[in-house]
C-alpha cells in the first residue's frame, strides 16, 4: 500500500474512533469528520484542516479503497475499510487508529487509550498484536508497526505505526543504558578481534597448524 500523509492517517483514525464512540452518528459527514480531525483532545499533533482539504483526502483514500461513501443518505457520509484492506483483525485496527490519532505510545498507554475501541485483557495482549503488526510479512505488505528505542528516562519503549512510511530509528535518542550496552558490545567485538589476531600470530610463529 502507498505511503499515507498525516491528514490521511488522521481521517482514517477518526473514522475508526467515531465508529466505536458515536455509533449513532457513524458513518460521518464531511463536517463531522473535519471536526474530528481538528479535535484538540486525544490528538497529536493538533491540526487545523479545512473541509476542502479533508474532502481531497477522502477522495484519495476512496481511490485506495480505504474509505467509501455510504449509500441511502441525503448527505454524503463516509466510513473506513481499514481492516479489510490491510487484512488485520479489529484489535489491530483499534491499535493503529490510536497510534494514528495520538502518535507513538507505550503498550500500557495504548491499552488505556484503546479502551473505548477495544478492551484488551492486559498489556501483554496489546504487545502480542503489536508484535504481529511488526512482523507482518512482505507478501502481505510488510510491517505496519515498529517498536522504537526506549527514550532517555522512559521505563517502556514506545510503538509507532508505519502507514506514513519508515521511521529513521537512528535519529531517535536512545536510553542511556541502551547506549552503554551498545558501546560495551562494540568494545567486546574489538577485543575479540584483537585476541583472534594474536592467536593467529602465535600459531604462525610456532609453526603449528590451526585446529
Amino acid at each position: 500500500m502507498r505511503t499515507l500523509s498525516l491528514l490521511e492517517t488522521r481521517v482514517l483514525g477518526v473514522l475508526v474512533e467515531k465508529q466505536h464512540t458515536v455509533p449513532d452518528s457513524y458513518p460521518l459527514s464531511l463536517n463531522a469528520l473535519t471536526l474530528g480531525c481538528n479535535q484538540k483532545t486525544a490528538r497529536e499533533p493538533v491540526l487545523a484542516a479545512t473541509e476542502s482539504e479533508v474532502q481531497d483526502v477522502i477522495d484519495s483514500l476512496r481511490a485506495s479503497s480505504l474509505v467509501f461513501e455510504s449509500s441511502g443518505s441525503r448527505v454524503a457520509r463516509y466510513e473506513h475499510n481499514v481492516g479489510r484492506v490491510l487484512g488485520v483483525p479489529s484489535q489491530s485496527v483499534a491499535l493503529l487508529a490510536v497510534l494514528m490519532l495520538r502518535g507513538p505510545q507505550t503498550a500500557s498507554e495504548l491499552r488505556a487509550n484503546c479502551e473505548r475501541l477495544h478492551r484488551f485483557a492486559d498489556t501483554s495482549s496489546v504487545e502480542a498484536f503489536l508484535d504481529e503488526l511488526a512482523a507482518r510479512p512482505e507478501e502481505k505488505g510488510g510491517a505496519l508497526a515498529l517498536k522504537l528505542p526506549r527514550a532517555p528516562g522512559a521505563r517502556e519503549p514506545r510503538w509507532t505505526h508505519l502507514l506514513s512510511g519508515a521511521v529513521d530509528v537512528s535519529a531517535l535518542p536512545a536510553a542511556a543504558d541502551e547506549i552503554v550496552a551498545s558501546s560495551e558490545i562494540a568494545a567486546l567485538k574489538a577485543e575479540v578481534s584483537q585476541l583472534r589476531a594474536l592467536v593467529e600470530r602465535l600459531y604462525a610463529e610456532l609453526g603449528v597448524a590451526k585446529p
